[in-house]
């Protein structure tokens, strides 16, 4: 009989729900979890449900929840990167993995990895696609100073992944600089159509864009952009934020990524996420209304000025 393999979760958001979720029957694991969510009683129930439905068990520290793990999953938000760190310096066992999936920026990464010292086999892990449809297969880039016990780790996991660098950084740096043009987009197209929504020619803007980009589906990306951006934004604002931290340490002007951080959290600040679980507007013209409208109903709104919805 196989051992299971004994992983640790920082955080326990869509990502270590997804892949310990597709892992489940298919790789023996042992897992325990902490996230902040632990912590504020209004999200506890919910939090250890999830958990629990995972086969997760709830650890009350994250000391607690790596003590005894093989290997660490670092899934947290941008901003907590460090923080995550930190808090399980000195906790890990000798050797093991910690898998660090966070979207921020090398420099981050590298300081991670010196918190948690050399004993521990640090992997700079980019996640590539979105993870529900996939879970733990889904496209990554891996970068490690160790790398070929990293790569023997990968693939017990499953994993589908392709080492870029026998360091860390450069699979970071990838992910990041396609943020600059995939969250850019995002907020860019958000703007769009709640612009041309109020000025009442979505749709003439929408077959323009089309007639200039044949194949591509304006149409539903922006719905996907603007769902992203409501349900997401502030975890893509953070992300971004690292980008522009990334663009800095590289001497370039971080002015665009700081811009699509602002629009990212704005569109998250709208509130709209838990009126839209379950049963978002189907199309973009239903979203951007529903984001309008927010607006208008919070004229204090850091989106943007109010007017009536346009016909």
């Amino acid at each position: 009989m196989i051992e299971p393999l004994r992983l640790a979760c920082l955080g326990f958001g869509e990502l270590a729900r997804s892949f310990t979720a597709s892992w489940r029957g298919a790789t023996p694991l042992a897992v325990t979890a902490y996230d902040l969510k632990l912590e504020p009683p209004e999200e506890w129930t919910a939090m250890r449900a999830a958990m629990a439905a995972a086969g997760a068990t709830a650890a009350p520290t994250p000391a607690d929840a790596v003590a005894n793990a093989e290997v660490v999953l670092s899934a947290v938000t941008a901003d907590q990167c460090l923080t995550a760190a930190r808090s399980v310096a000195g906790a890990l066992t000798q050797d093991a993995f910690y898998l660090d999936v966070n979207s921020v920026a090398p420099e981050t990464k590298r300081q991670a990895a010196a918190l948690l010292g050399p004993t521990v086999r640090y992997v700079d892990v980019a996640v590539m696609a979105p993870v529900k449809t996939k879970g733990h297969r889904t496209p990554l880039l891996v970068g490690s100073t160790a790398a070929d016990a990293a790569a023997d780790l990968l693939t017990r996991l499953d994993l589908r992944y392709r080492m870029v660098a026998d360091g860390i950084g450069p699979a970071s740096a990838i992910k990041m600089m396609r943020s600059i043009v995939v969250k850019g987009i995002e907020a860019l197209l958000g703007d769009c159509l709640l612009a041309s929504r109020r000025a009442g020619v979505s749709e003439a803007v929408l077959d323009s864009l089309a007639a200039s980009h044949p194949g591509f589906d304006w149409r539903g990306h922006a719905a996907h952009a603007l769902d992203r951006m409501v349900v997401h934004g502030a975890r893509r604002a953070a992300e971004m934020r690292e980008v522009a931290r990334m663009l800095a340490d590289l001497g370039l002007d971080p002015a665009m990524a700081t811009a699509t951080a602002a629009r990212q959290q704005a569109f998250a600040a709208l509130g709209l996420a838990e009126a839209w679980r379950g049963t978002a507007p189907a199309d973009h013209a239903g979203m951007a209304d529903a984001a309008l409208q927010r607006m208008i109903d919070n004229p204090a709104s850091p989106a943007g000025p109010t007017a009536p919805v346009a016909g």
